[in-house]
């Protein structure tokens, strides 16, 4: 027990301070034992059609070498011609077009090889697929009562590997299974109980084996379900008139199971397989099937249910599911169920992972460690280089504990491969891991510079895959060896990856990596960018469209600029439709004649290199429903009958209500439909009430959201028996259109009302006294009937009785009326008034008795007019005045009356048929009221301190007039207003001079008039006093303008004394040739003197004026029209001297002037001549003749110095110039003869030479000769 402690102590130590080399991947160009990196199956199931490939491939330095065993014996290639090893590898070639696959069929092992260690694959059992055929049997035909339960077997040919059975037909279509026939898992087919439909005679077993692709057929099962009495009389004959059955049919039964056939079963299952139960039960009814396991749930993700519920499927089993598992079968009799118990045993399987590669230094310690796990627990052997590590030779620095082997102290020599082998009766673990041995330096495997990219938010990963012996030690900077890394935000894998948690903006830069171990260090350069993540802003929505129409379906979505997007859409979750209905666009899906198929889920999916984003929305399309079908009329009695039908496809929106109508083909022509009855979408059946003597045909309509549907076939014509007419005419009235008849009049009774033939009314009528007759009369074909000589307005009492050949309607009720109406014969008597203010009087009058009226009593009218005023110089008027006072009035109102004013009225009842007679005129007067506005009020003087008013007296006075009252205030401006006076002014008066008012001053004036009611309303007006000195004729002086950098600026004067002042300017249409007056445009300029017009449109004329505003009801102020012309802006050409190579070249030529006239100076100071005869004389062209002094003509010069000109003088007119001996002429030199110079070197004419305006303005200069400096301003000028 101590050895043993202390051997755990130890092994313990070790693994704390050995280096426990992690598994690392060792670069191809250093030495290292083999490694198997791929090989065939344990179970290779091979393809008779094509040859045998059994792989074996490895890698190591030096490459290794392939050999293989079969069945534990060497296997030599080279003794088998049909079996080829590939070049380099291992991997085996067998060729069996020439022999037979079942002689290559063995287990097999592969052993690679390399001076450093051998490693071996595994077990390899290459098997050939067998399908063998289905033996030969007759079947019987089965004969079976309805009801009874029955099993079908199949039992296929036992084949390898185990064919896929299933059921079909001869016209080999899959018969139909549901919950009471369904196929068991080993091919059985199961009824839980037949029915009469189960008879086929094709009911056929397939087995189909996948490997070999063959197909197998069981013999067809003929089953014939018959009833009780059909299987006696089909049965009798062959079994001698004896009944096979009895006479007692199948009863419904509680269920029993068919499969298990006993209580209870038990079931075993290895860990990671699938497990599958199955519980089949017959009964009647059929049974329905549930599962549970007792102590536990069933695990959700793992489990399914098939074959209708009687399979139980779990998948990836694991110890946990172990335990009882019960299916119960249930129907309405009673249940049975069945428990099944299940044990999970396990192959083996690694604990961790399979044994890791160690690579280690001379001098280092580590561990190999082999854990595994297995029910039950498996077996772990060790082997080296292929051999049991027991038989090989011993190693000190080896030690085997149990599934792990300790390494110390290891030396250069010490690299093998070692095998573990973990084993159990239900599999095993084969694992190679070698120990290398070696002395490295670090190296980093991932590339330099590579470029990582990640989405903010994101964990980045960023690679440090190295190498090296010792294992290096690896460190992260970022930007700079200086440059730290956050361990909030950072962390360092034991491989060496850098992760950052969630990745950010700052994140992204340049990251080094450094390798380093005893014998070196080495560092890597690697870039991440973070990248913005796809994100969809707009979702598909969830859309309704009718067929037929178009949708579209949004999906706007936001990535990083950097990254290449594609757009990609779905439809439940598969590939859109290859139809060119389906336009995709950048951001939207476009779905043109939307068809019923087209519903469903679509989503859009946006994808980068990086990331993706997703959205999801419902399709729905809705049509209006079609028309019901299969119309059936039952329960039919005399008046009603049971409609019911099948509803048409409401196409994804429910129906609301279904429409029935009929059509009476008795009573009206064929097409004629009428609306019966509604009833809500969930109903299809309606219990309609209907009339006799109709002749019905029905159809339905179905509504839903979108509209109607066409309307279902007609049913049947159901025809209902006349009877006597159960509804008497509505709508009865009695009046009368004369004054001694009485009109009756009715609603006729409609065909479905009529109940039978010959309808006809009778028509009763009596006075509305006690004990008076009826008097009757049958009416036919109309809805009206005339009594005549009736007395004047008399009650009557009125039946009408509906009366067809099958009898009368019930008693109808009486309706009441009264005969006709004629003139009332009184007047009211007697009338008063009352005059109750000067605008207002009530007339009073006594109603007049009914029995006068003679009619319907509408109201009394009161006719009122006004016979003038009580002044004496008001006309008299006459126009009468009508108030109408419905109904049994004794009194009204008179409003809107005139006050001091004489009026005459009277007062008539009226009825239905017209007015009666007026009664007595009466007269009244109305009292004095306040007086009108004054007809005018004017300014007949004006002064510098007073002004004169004149006035009117008002046309209403309303009464006597007893003065009149004159307000007055000064304006000081829009809004200022001065002190308030009151002159107090008689009756008779019609003007006043208004005294002490300030000069230049505008008052305002209120006038109004008085009686002894008290003041009326005030005429207004202005005026304004005059000034010191003459007041120009207009306000407005000088209206100018002048062209500025923003626009025209206009200024002005003005004297008036408005200070709302504005600048109207509109484009001047005469100018520019159109037509039309336009809008005036207004710009505010309040105190100034000048204003700039800007915004104004290039090259159009404008008419401006100032306007001066005053007061509301004055006349604005307008000054004279200024047209302003806009200069149209110069087209964008480049300016020439504002270029470079143009200022060089004048710069250039100025020079040569200079130099010139240098020259020409110094020739004068020598006294020269130069005879520019002969060179003038070669030109005859005017332009080069010497200009005279009268008509600003070239002359000729003189070469004679006694009539050489003096300075400042002119050439004389005789103008002759002599040539002397001089052969020398400017003319010869390089701006030739368009220029000329008098002999003295001055300047005759234009630089140019051409210009004839130029010549002659220069013609009247003095011809004194420039000095250099005035010549150089002058070109300085030109430029």
């Amino acid at each position: 027990m101590v050895m043993k402690r202390r051997r755990r102590m130890t092994t313990l130590m070790l693994m704390v301070l050995g280096h426990l080399a992690s598994a690392l991947e060792v670069p191809l160009d250093l030495p290292q034992p083999p490694t198997i990196t791929q090989q065939s199956p344990k179970d290779y199931i091979i393809d008779p059609r094509e040859s045998i490939l059994i792989h074996c491939e490895a890698k190591g330095k030096p490459h290794p070498s392939f050999s293989w065993t079969r069945n534990g014996s060497h296997f030599d290639v080279d003794e088998h011609p049909n079996v080829q090893m590939r070049r380099q590898s291992g991997t085996l070639v067998v060729d069996i077009s020439r022999e037979q696959a079942e002689s290559f069929e063995g287990q097999y092992q592969c052993t690679a090889r390399n001076k450093h260690g051998t490693a071996l694959s595994n077990n390899i059992v290459v098997r050939q697929p067998r399908s063998p055929l289905w033996s030969k049997e007759k079947i019987k035909p089965i004969i079976i009562q309805e009801g009874v339960a029955l099993v079908l077997p199949c039992r296929p040919p036992a084949g390898f590997p185990p064919p896929v059975v299933f059921w079909m037909d001869n016209n080999f279509q899959r018969l139909p299974q549901s919950k009471r026939v369904s196929q068991s898992l080993n091919g059985d087919l199961f009824f839980s109980n037949v029915l009469r439909q189960d008879s086929r005679n094709d009911y056929i077993c397939y087995a189909r084996f996948p490997r070999t692709q063959t197909i197998q057929q069981k013999q067809p099962i003929s089953v014939k379900v018959l009833d009780l009495d059909a299987i006696n009389d089909t049965m009798a004959a062959f079994y001698n008139d004896t009944d096979l059955f009895g006479e007692d049919p199948v009863d419904e039964r509680r269920p029993t199971f068919l499969t298990p056939s006993v209580p209870s079963s038990s079931k075993m299952v290895l860990r990671g397989q699938v497990l599958e139960m199955e519980c089949i039960a017959e009964g009647l009814p059929t049974p329905d099937i549930s599962w549970a396991k007792v102590g536990g749930e069933l695990p959700a993700t793992r489990t399914s249910f098939l074959h209708h519920q009687k399979t139980l499927r779990i998948a990836n089993v694991s110890e946990a599911d172990a335990g009882e598992y019960q299916c119960t079968a249930r129907n309405k009799h009673g249940s049975v169920g069945h428990a099944i118990a299940v044990t999970v045993k396990a192959a083996p399987y690694w604990i961790g992972g399979a044994p890791r590669n160690l690579v280690m230094a001379p001098g280092e310690n580590g561990v190999l460690t082999c854990r595994a796990s297995g029910t039950p627990k498996p077996d772990i052997q060790w082997a080296i280089n292929g051999m049991a590590i027991e038989n090989s030779p011993k190693d000190p620095s080896r030690k085997v504990e149990e599934d792990s082997i300790i390494f110390s102290q290891v030396q250069t020599g010490s690299s093998a491969v070692y095998q573990c082998n973990v084993s159990n009766q239900y599999g095993y673990l084969l694992a190679n891991a070698f120990v290398n041995v070696l002395s490295e330096p670090p190296r980093v495997l991932t590339p330099a510079n590579k470029v990582y990219q990640v989405i903010r938010n994101q964990p980045a990963l960023l690679d440090c895959t190295s190498f090296g012996s010792p294992i290096p030690k690896i460190t992260w900077f970022k930007d700079s060896r200086s440059g730290t890394l956050d361990a909030e935000t950072h962390s360092v894998h034991d491989n060496g990856t850098l992760e950052i948690g969630v990745a950010q903006p700052k994140h992204g830069g340049k990251y080094t990596c450094v390798a380093r171990n005893s014998l070196g260090i080495y560092e890597n350069h690697v870039h991440l960018e973070v990248k913005e993540p796809t994100r969809i802003l707009k979702q598909p929505e969830y859309r309704v469209v009718q067929r037929g129409r178009s949708v579209v379906l949004e999906c706007k979505v936001k990535h990083d600029p950097s990254l290449v997007p594609t757009m990609t859409w779905l439809k439940d979750h598969s590939e859109l439709p290859d139809d060119d209905r389906f336009l995709v666009d950048s951001d939207s899906l476009t779905i043109s004649d939307v068809m019923e198929s087209d519903a469903g889920v679509y989503t859009c999916i946006m994808n980068t290199t990086l990331d993706q984003d997703s959205a999801s929305a419902e399709l729905t399309v809705v049509e209006r429903p079609e028309p019901p079908t299969d119309l059936e009329l039952t329960d039919q009695k005399k008046r009603s009958v049971q409609l019911t039908w099948i509803p048409g496809d409401e196409h994804n929106s429910p129906i609301q209500k279904f429409v029935i109508q009929y059509e009476d083909t008795l009573h009206h022509h064929r097409g004629h439909w009428h609306n019966l009855t509604e009833v809500p979408g969930t109903k299809t059946t309606a219990h309609l009430k209907l009339s006799p003597y109709v002749h019905y045909t029905f159809r339905v309509l179905a509504l839903n959201s979108m509209g109607v549907s066409q309307p279902s076939f007609p049913s049947k014509v159901y025809k209902t028996e006349a009877a006597a007419p159960d509804d008497n005419p509505t709508d009865v009235h009695g009046f009368g259109t004369e004054h001694n008849n009485l009109v009756i009049s009715w609603k006729p009774l409609s065909g479905l009302q009529a109940n039978g033939p010959g309808l006809h009314y009778r028509v009763m009528w009596r006075q509305k006294v006690m004990d008076s007759d009826w008097t009757a009369v049958t009416v036919a074909n109309n809805s009206k009937f005339v009594v005549s000589t009736t007395p004047t307005f008399v009650p009557y009492e009125i039946k009408i009785q509906a009366v067809n050949d099958y009898g009368a309607a019930p008693e109808p009720t009486i309706a009441h009326g009264y005969s006709g109406e004629d003139l009332p014969l009184a007047a009211p008597d007697p009338v008063q008034v009352f005059v109750l203010n000067s605008s207002l009087a009530e007339v009073h009058w006594e109603p007049v008795p009914l029995k006068l009226i003679r009619g319907y009593l509408k109201g009394y009218k009161v006719y009122y007019w006004r016979d003038g005023s009580l002044h004496k110089h008001h006309p008299h008027h006459t126009e009468k005045q009508i108030l109408t006072f419905s109904g049994n009035h004794s009194h009204g109102k008179l409003p809107g009356l005139h006050p001091y004013s004489l009026y005459s009225f009277n007062v008539r009842v009226f009825n239905g048929k017209g007015e009666g007679p007026p009664s007595a005129t009466q007269q009244f007067e109305t009292p004095e009221g306040v007086p009108g506005i004054p007809s005018s009020l004017t300014v007949t003087n004006t002064n510098l301190d007073s002004l004169s008013l004149a006035w009117q007296p008002p046309h209403e006075r309303n009464g006597v007039l007893t003065g009149y009252t004159l307000k007055y205030q000064p304006v000081n401006s829009s809004t200022e207003w001065g002190p308030e006076e009151e002159l107090a002014l008689a009756a008779n008066e019609s003007s006043v001079t208004v005294p002490d008012l300030k000069f230049s001053t505008r008052y305002k004036f209120y006038l109004n008039a008085k009686t002894h009611k008290g003041a009326g309303p005030a005429v207004t007006m202005e005026a304004v006093t005059i000034m010191d000195e003459a007041p120009p004729a207009s306000p407005f002086g000088s209206l100018n303008s002048s062209l500025g950098e923003d626009g025209p600026l206009i200024s002005w004067e003005y004297w008036g004394l408005e200070k709302n002042l504005y600048l109207e300017y509109i484009v001047d249409n005469s100018k520019q040739g159109e037509g039309g007056d336009g809008v005036w445009q207004k710009e505010l300029v309040n105190g100034s003197q000048n204003f700039v017009l800007r915004g104004l449109k290039e090259g159009l004329s404008y008419k401006v004026r100032l306007v001066a505003k005053g007061h509301a009801d004055q006349e604005l102020q307008r000054s004279q029209e200024l047209t302003v012309t806009v200069p149209a802006v110069a087209s964008r050409q480049v300016d020439i001297a504002t270029q470079g190579w143009f200022i060089g070249l004048m710069c250039a030529i100025a020079l040569l002037i200079l130099i010139i006239l240098i020259i020409c100076f110094i020739q004068r100071n020598k006294g020269g001549k130069y005879p520019v005869k002969e060179k003038e004389d070669a030109h005859t062209d005017p332009e080069f003749q010497p200009m005279k002094d009268e008509d600003c003509t070239f002359g000729e010069y003189s070469d004679n110095e006694d009539h050489k000109p003096l300075k400042g003088s002119r050439t004389p007119s005789s103008g002759t110039v002599k040539r002397d001996n001089s052969d020398d002429s400017l003319v010869d030199y390089g701006e030739g003869g368009d220029g000329q110079f008098n002999e003295d070197g001055s300047f005759i004419g234009q630089y140019s030479g051409k210009s004839a305006s130029r010549d002659t303005a220069e013609g009247h200069e003095s011809s004194e000769a420039p000095s250099p400096i005035h010549a150089i301003n002058s070109l300085n000028s030109f430029v």
